[in-house]
């Protein structure tokens, strides 16, 4: 008996190191696979409008400011006092510049690392909650090769380092519940949050606590997780209080309610829409991998008292509620709830590999598979048309397509091979869309920035605002040019043109003709646009 345990026990010693060194394995695979993805071709394209020129304006006048200036601190926005959130991604982008000077590149890279971490992180999470390798192994590849997810983690955004600190606080709240000790892991990972997204960051952490609820409702009596979470989140009590003591009233009015609380319960900025917002976006966006949903839905309810199923449940459903009730809608703000849909759909696949090698699979599969094969076929053929074809895009949907095709046949055939053929080749078509000039669409939505910005650039650098006819803010061409730019209507540009001793307007052909301006002088023109001031030696 006694050599036969000692036997045992040696054997479950070599089995415990072997599994490890398998996940070392997979987890340096992943990561590798993910940081190639999501920074190859990073600095391509300029800078969107809205949160990438905004971070980039902040963290660009953090590395800027004079040493002593405290602007690390107390950032700003066009010499502004900047509220809308704490400055922890802006910091490491401020160090980025430091490094490799004011570029996109490395304006995108350090949210882009730190998304690509998030992968290894899904797959650590899933050995914590699923039994077989495999589970994790498909929902890291799914949420990887999820096109938001590699979108949204390379753009300058706060959102793909929220999601990869919320991985750390999830994977400490599965761990601390045999071991303690990963309370202080809880702590952090939630004060994190709270230092890149600010108030909005109590959302997140809701997750943590209403699985803990369900799961392992002990753990929320213990000292420990309380007295974690307090450490955790003392530096951002500590920034949002100095703040507070500095500013006073007006940040608890545009620090607070403006960015935050109001985002909750009003629109801002217009975005509103309707409460099923997200559910369509998430529809639009996360195919071939929808085609599993049905099935993993019905598994994971009917495995509800399960802990994996109880986080999937929790993970998807709380924050799904809690952002579809918000006022303001914005595409980015569904980002978290993907690892979630991929460990549900891993868990799904992963029944897959118990299956006999040639089984049947479901219909609604193959008849997926075959839909999203036709529609990029469509696809890559209707962007071969006309006097210039889009290349890019017709090689990108036709590997599009014939992954399609083949995991339809494989699918069809009963063949398990169908899920390494969509795995590889969705993550080689999203490696062509990022190695193209289109993995950032919005761009195409207003005229190009740069070449107007450059024009912009070479005004007296004491004018600090220029008054435009274009209908919304732009803040890539207030970080390109280093000028603030302000939109306005015809009206109030005939009142600044009247009452204002110098100044300057940045108008097109149209709003040119329809001021009728006087005394009139041109600075420069670009893509359509003019640049003009008053000529003071004709006054």
């Amino acid at each position: 008996m006694q050599e036969g345990s000692f036997i045992w026990g040696h054997l479950e010693k070599q089995h415990r190191a072997v599994d490890k060194w398998i996940d070392w394995v997979w987890l340096v695979v992943l990561l590798v696979a993910a940081v190639l993805l999501f920074s190859i071709n990073l600095g391509s394209l300029p800078l969107r409008d809205w949160d990438e020129g905004t971070v980039a304006h902040v963290a660009r006048e953090i590395w800027n400011a004079p040493a002593g200036s405290l602007r690390w601190l107390f950032p700003t926005l066009g010499g502004e006092p900047y509220h809308n959130k704490p400055p922890l991604m802006h910091l490491l982008i401020a160090w980025a510049y430091s490094l490799g000077g004011v570029n996109e590149w490395t304006t995108r890279l350090p949210g882009a690392i730190l998304t690509a971490f998030s992968v290894p992180l899904l797959y650590s999470i899933g050995r914590e909650i699923f039994r077989q390798r495999w589970a994790a192994v498909y929902s890291a590849l799914i949420y990887l090769t999820t096109l938001p997810v590699v979108r949204h983690g390379r753009l300058a955004m706060l959102d793909g380092a929220v999601v990869s600190f919320l991985m750390v606080m999830m994977l400490c709240v599965l761990r601390s519940r045999r071991d303690l000790r990963y309370c202080l892991g809880i702590g952090i990972g939630f004060g994190l949050i709270c230092l890149t997204q600010g108030v909005l960051g109590v959302l997140l952490g809701a997750i943590a606590i209403v699985f803990l609820f369900w799961d392992t409702p002990r753990l929320l009596t213990s000292y420990y997780l309380w007295a974690a979470i307090f450490i955790g989140i003392l530096p951002a009590a500590c920034w949002y209080g100095v703040q507070l003591m500095h500013y006073g009233y007006s940040f608890i009015e545009t620090g607070l309610l403006d960015p935050s609380l109001n985002r909750i319960g009003t629109v801002v900025e217009g975005d509103s829409e309707p409460p099923w917002y997200y559910a369509i976006e998430i529809f639009k966006w996360t195919w071939p991998w929808l085609v599993f949903l049905p099935q993993s839905g019905r598994m994971v309810w009917e495995n509800r008292n399960l802990s994996w199923a109880k986080l999937v449940l929790v993970w998807s459903g709380v924050y799904l509620v809690l952002i579809s009730l918000m006022g303001t809608k914005l595409p980015w703000y569904v980002f978290p709830i993907y690892p979630s849909l991929a460990l549900g759909l891993g868990a799904q696949l992963a029944e897959t590999e118990n299956l006999p090698l040639i089984s049947s699979y479901p219909r609604a599969w193959v008849a997926g598979f075959s839909v999203l094969a036709l529609v990029a076929s469509g696809s890559s053929i209707y962007f071969s048309w006309g006097t210039t074809p889009k290349t890019d895009l017709q090689l990108i949907f036709a590997a599009v397509a014939v992954t399609m095709t083949l995991a339809a046949i494989l699918a069809e055939r009963g063949d398990g091979q169908f899920l390494k053929v969509l795995f590889w080749g969705s993550y080689i078509s999203l490696m062509l869309l990022m190695k193209s000039n289109y993995w950032v669409w919005e761009l195409w939505q207003a005229y190009p920035v740069k070449p107007v910005a450059a024009m912009i650039a070479q005004v007296n650098p004491a004018v600090k605002k220029i008054y435009t006819s274009f209908p919304y803010h732009r803040p890539s061409l207030d970080f390109y040019s280093d000028r603030t730019i302000i939109p306005a209507s015809i009206g109030e540009l005939q009142y600044y043109w009247h009452y204002n001793g110098q100044p300057y307007f940045l108008l097109n052909a149209s709003a040119f003709n329809n001021l009728k301006l006087e005394s009139v002088k041109l600075v420069g023109q670009a893509d359509g646009w003019q640049l003009i001031t008053k000529d003071t030696n004709r006054l």
